[in-house]
């Protein structure tokens, strides 16, 4: 803001700068017009003593030579000369100089306020709303949500402020959900590990007792291998389900079911990707594609293809990704294929698991969920999605209802 107040205060100063200096410059060239019409009134009055007559384009500014009894009768500007004892009326004009001065100042005066106005509007509609938003995304991000946040009715910060707070809910809601979820998790585990106490010690009981042979008889001994057994079974059940508990819902995926166009979800792929690839020397390809709708949520489905290409990025050659389309029974398939794919085949029935990592991403960079979430989303959209390597390709295919 302080810097905005800066240039305007450099501009204007600079304006007035200019102003000056064109008044100068403009009433430096009237004082010039003064003397020359005194000039040329001087050589007329020669070339009369010399010749007798004069010849009136060679003297621009004298307007008309008179002489006779009313020498010194008029209304325009003029002056005395004498030629061979004969005095001479050489009337003179000096150009609307006056006239000019003013209409320039006129015109410098409504440019300053029109800049003034500008200045004043730029600080009032632009500077000021976004001085206001400047620590919004730090507090945010430092997790105070009730950061106070005015919406701004401005056509160039309304849809900002308002996505802001849209954005502040979804955290603060992300937060809640979070909150509940590892207080139920904590809640579950805690009553898991009670329960597995109960079965725990009832092994332990048996296991001592067999240890120093309290049971004398076979059948005995058999019924407490069994009681052993059937409280082993109990605990492993006990263990899968905390197990279950931790892997599930650890992330919450939500999907708003609608219809959108092929064209307009590669579009946005493209130019998102397009001009990244296009840097790195990788050749990316979209081949042609009949646009039409697709039952499904688009900002999911972009989420999706972004996951892939990513992945392509990141674990291909960097030589060559393409998209290519195909339609089987009313579902439209999108592939996104990256060369150099050095991926076990046989770990292909594994990489759409959770923080699953292939044994070609040692040295990249990355927690094993792309390909999870994809499988997620597609699933909640109605969808599928399933890889396969071909020709020492990587190919991922998501499959997608059509409307």
């Amino acid at each position: 803001m302080k810097a905005f107040k800066r240039l305007c205060i450099a501009a204007l100063t600079i304006f007035l700068l200019f102003w000056a200096i064109l008044n100068i410059l403009i009433i430096l060239q009237k004082k010039n017009a003064d003397g020359q019409y005194r000039v040329e009134a001087k050589r007329l009055a020669d070339e009369l003593a010399e010749t007798g007559s004069f010849a009136s384009d060679r003297y621009p500014h004298i307007t008309g030579l008179y002489t006779g009894s009313d020498l010194y009768k008029s209304d325009a500007p003029y002056v005395i000369i004498e030629a061979n004892g004969t005095l001479y009326r050489a009337e003179y004009t000096l150009g609307n100089q006056n006239g000019m001065l003013i209409a320039v100042n006129c015109v410098l005066a409504v440019l300053c306020l029109l800049m003034c106005a500008i200045f004043s509007y730029v600080w009032k509609n632009i500077i000021k709303p976004f001085g206001r938003l400047t620590d919004v995304p730090q507090e945010l991000a430092r997790g105070n949500l009730a950061v106070p946040l005015d919406e701004e009715k401005s056509r160039f910060f309304g849809r900002f402020t308002w996505g802001v707070n849209l954005l502040r809910e979804k955290i603060e809601d992300d937060r809640q959900k979070e909150l509940s979820l590892q207080r139920d998790k904590k809640l579950l585990l805690l009553s898991l590990s009670h329960d597995i106490k109960t079965p725990l010690s009832a092994i332990k009981l048996n296991a001592k007792a067999l240890a120093k042979g309290i049971y004398s008889d076979e059948e005995t001994c058999r019924g407490a291998a069994e009681s052993i057994n059937a409280r082993a079974d109990e605990i492993e059940r006990f263990v899968s389900e905390i197990t279950r508990a931790a892997s599930e819902d650890f992330m919450r995926f939500e999907v708003a079911r609608g219809e959108a166009f092929l064209s307009r979800i590669v579009a946005k792929i493209s130019a998102r990707y397009a001009p990244q690839l296009s840097l790195s020397g990788t050749e990316f390809c979209i081949r042609e594609f009949d646009d039409c709708i697709l039952s499904c949520d688009a900002d999911r489905l972009a989420e999706c293809l972004q996951n892939l290409m990513e992945n392509a990025i990141k674990y291909g050659d960097g030589k060559r990704i393409e998209i290519v389309f195909d339609k089987v029974d009313g579902c439209e398939l999108i592939t996104v294929v990256n060369s150099g794919c050095t991926l076990d085949e046989k770990e292909l029935t594994q990489i759409f698991g959770s923080f699953h990592r292939g044994g070609n991403a040692d040295k990249v960079p990355g927690n094993g969920l792309g390909l999870f979430i994809c499988k997620r989303l597609m699933s909640l959209m109605g969808g599928e999605v399933y890889a396969e390597i071909q020709d020492g390709c990587f190919c991922v295919t998501l499959v997608v209802k059509l409307a």
